[in-house]
């Protein structure tokens, strides 16, 4: 058996490795576009801010290494320009040599990647404007910072390359500005837990600039000027642009394959195209693991599976690839961000009854030195408590956190098992009652009926509401919220008489612990009472631009 398999990196060298452990005999041959056939997507710009050092720590194999330890021919500089598939053969162009031949195959596999968007923008063929999707383009924008030092940069696009490049071109020493065309940042987690993340970036150094539609890059002395529609401009020495990604599926057009959003390829649960033709990785679209709905998810954890998927059904080995939900984390400084499932828009778009949790948490014990504080946002189904997605802020412990929520949405948990779920506890790196436990106690008093709440966004809606609240009176007066009423949870049994029972009760505290003591002392009372839910502390790091404290605070704030 031959397999030729077109493009490397995630999913082409996972599918040519498990190919090899699965049949010593056949013939596999790769072939690459670039000059490297697996690398550390993940990692390139981390050499541009200069963590990673060396550049062959970039290269996981080479074609040399291939070769030795899996007997695979690697051949990179080509191209694959035709399929032929009535003849089972791909036409195929050395791209140092502009030689052109043919390649016949028994199974064809395609993992030809995705491409960086490039947006209708004048002068975008500007040198000193980048892309980052290969090896060649790292070195490209670190050779052009060593020769030219720039003092500035503009960051076109908030998602996981551009805002990973903002850090590491600040670590450069080099002045950041994000232009971003939508109204918050980094678009996978929802507009709240992305102000606590802009915020943070802002005490950093890196300047953000929301509702910015780039319409030209001009060249001006030395200098780029990069413009919006609206005429805001912003001046730097070049400029990273990372608007997102496009399935390179213009291949499949040669098979008459089917194409689904973003153009990306159709294959089914064994990632076949057809009997004889496979496709993995950023190319394709899958099914998101939630719902069954089609999706494009262009991860590398997504793309290696799929690969060995494909090589399993291509040896006769029945398997399905089960979909993915999306999971991704990603550093920023001493910040770490995650998310899994899907965030508020998702659970519109597709018609959840949806409501969500917001849990301030620390690392670990507080008691223990050098806990540190986070955010776990986590969505779910009213009618059921079934977990729809999760998204988590902070310092330490979030890999952890989100891997958990990640595994129970995989298995279609409810909040009554996250409660149930027994987890791993010492001082040193959790809490008795672990974070996630909490949730799902949270989650269970909502569907139980025993607290309701509400969240700061929906405060417009209750305008002749009561707003209660109850922290002590030193934290009220530091800063409290507009036409609020001050009573300490420790003193409102002795205070009822002054709260009017003709209205709506919405109660705060520092974290939302207090005030849900709150809540049960009123609703024993008879009022009607709202929890407001994530407490001052989440309006202030998602409203009031607070930044947000590295230290993890004790559950009721203090």
């Amino acid at each position: 058996m031959k397999v030729i398999i077109v493009g490397g990196v995630a999913g082409g060298a996972s599918c040519a490795a498990r190919l090899r452990r699965l049949d010593e005999k056949a013939e596999i041959v790769i072939i690459e576009r670039s000059g490297y056939v697996s690398y550390a997507n993940c990692g390139l710009p981390y050499y541009i801010g200069g963590v990673i050092k060396d550049r062959s720590n970039l290269t996981l194999q080479t074609p040399l290494s291939f070769f030795r330890r899996f007997n695979i021919d690697v051949r990179v500089n080509h191209e694959v320009i035709k399929i032929v598939e009535n003849e089972k053969k791909v036409i195929i162009k050395n791209l140092i040599t502009n030689e052109v031949f043919d390649e016949y195959y028994d199974k064809l596999v395609l993992s030809p990647g995705a491409k960086p968007i490039i947006p209708s923008i004048k002068g975008i063929d500007n040198f000193k404007v980048f892309t980052l999707r290969t090896v060649e383009d790292t070195f490209k924008i670190y050779d052009f910072i060593n020769k030219h030092n720039p003092k500035k940069a503009v960051v076109i696009g908030a998602g996981f390359i551009g805002l990973e490049m903002a850090e590491n071109l600040i670590n450069k020493n080099i002045e950041v500005d994000i232009v971003q065309k939508g109204n918050y940042i980094m678009p996978v987690i929802d507009e709240d837990m992305s102000n606590i993340l802009s915020n943070y970036l802002t005490k950093n150094g890196i300047r953000i600039h929301l509702n910015f539609d780039t319409c030209s890059i001009e060249p001006k002395n030395e200098k780029l000027i990069v413009k919006s529609t609206d005429d805001l401009k912003v001046t730097t020495d070049f400029v990273i642009l990372a608007v997102g990604v496009m399935p390179e599926s213009k291949l499949a057009l040669d098979i008459n394959a089917k194409l689904g959003i973003k153009n990306a390829i159709c294959v089914n649960n064994k990632m076949q195209i057809s009997d004889d033709i496979y496709a993995v990785g950023d190319a394709v679209m899958i099914k998101h693991m939630l719902t069954n709905a089609d999706a494009v998810i262009s991860l590398a954890g997504p793309a290696n599976k799929e690969g060995i998927v494909a090589a399993n059904n291509i040896c006769n080995i029945n398997d399905e690839y089960k979909g993915s939900l999306g999971s991704s984390i990603m550093k920023m400084f001493d910040l770490t961000v995650a998310s899994t499932g899907y965030n508020s828009i998702q659970c519109l778009q597709n018609k959840f009854d949806f409501d969500y949790v917001i849990l301030q948490a620390s690392s670990h014990a507080n008691y223990y030195p050098n806990a540190k504080s986070m955010y776990i946002k986590v969505l779910f189904e009213k009618n059921n408590g079934k977990i729809l997605g999760a998204q988590i802020i902070g310092f330490e412990g979030v890999d952890k956190k989100i891997d958990v929520l990640a595994t129970a949405i995989k298995f279609k948990a409810t909040a009554y098992d996250l409660k149930d779920l027994d987890l791993a506890y010492a001082p040193p790196y959790s809490q008795a009652k672990d974070p996630i436990n909490i949730v799902g106690y949270m989650i269970e008093n909502l569907l139980n009926g025993l607290v309701k709440q509400i969240h700061w966004e929906d405060l417009l809606n209750h305008k002749d509401a009561y707003i209660l609240d109850v922290r002590t009176v030193l934290e009220y007066n530091k800063s409290h919220f507009k036409d609020a009423h001050n009573i300490e949870v420790d003193d409102l049994r002795n205070n009822l008489n002054s709260i009017p029972k003709d209205k709506e009760i919405l109660v705060y505290c520092h974290s939302g612990l207090r005030s849900y003591i709150a809540c049960n002392i009123l609703q024993a009372n008879g009022y009607n009472c709202y929890n407001i839910s994530g407490g001052y502390s989440f309006y202030e790091n998602t409203t009031l631009k607070n930044c947000l404290s590295e230290k993890g605070k004790k559950p009721c704030g203090l």
